[in-house]
């Protein structure tokens, strides 16, 4: 299985992608939405992660429920996969959804169906993985 976020687009505000678990013949199981902050030298809390290789565990907590912790982040810690659906509600983290929209009619895209996204993620995805982000 390999799992990947393609970043498609960067405005200085926010980085759009896509989300992608393949089989081993390359095959797509299963893609979503990706939005994350613009890249800013991987500055905390305000820039997403660096392009690369990374180990994720599933993980709960109380306000995200079931997620996912990106590992091994140089210079960050706590960087997470979970639910939201504007670029301002994270902090270096990486929202998923089913599809980019303007849900609140300000100009940029946002993620939406975050909750149910993040649900069919946990069904998908064994507790630890290699997410490469290109």
């Amino acid at each position: 299985m390999e799992v990947f976020i393609k970043r498609d687009s960067d405005d200085g505000v926010q980085c759009l992608g896509t989300l992608a678990i393949n089989d081993v013949n390359g095959v797509t199981l299963f893609s979503c939405k990706t939005l994350e902050l613009p890249w800013k030298g991987n500055a905390k809390r305000k820039s997403c992660i660096p392009t690369g290789a990374y180990k994720v565990k599933k993980r709960y907590s109380l306000k995200y429920g079931n997620h996912f912790h990106i590992q091994n982040v140089p210079n960050r810690d706590f960087i997470l996969i979970h639910n939201a659906n504007y670029w301002f509600q994270l902090l270096g983290c990486i929202a998923v959804g089913e599809n980019h929209i303007d849900i609140n009619k300000d100009g940029k895209k946002d993620v939406t169906n975050s909750k149910v996204t993040m649900e069919k993620l946990n069904k998908w995805l064994p507790n630890e993985f290699l997410l490469t982000i290109y």
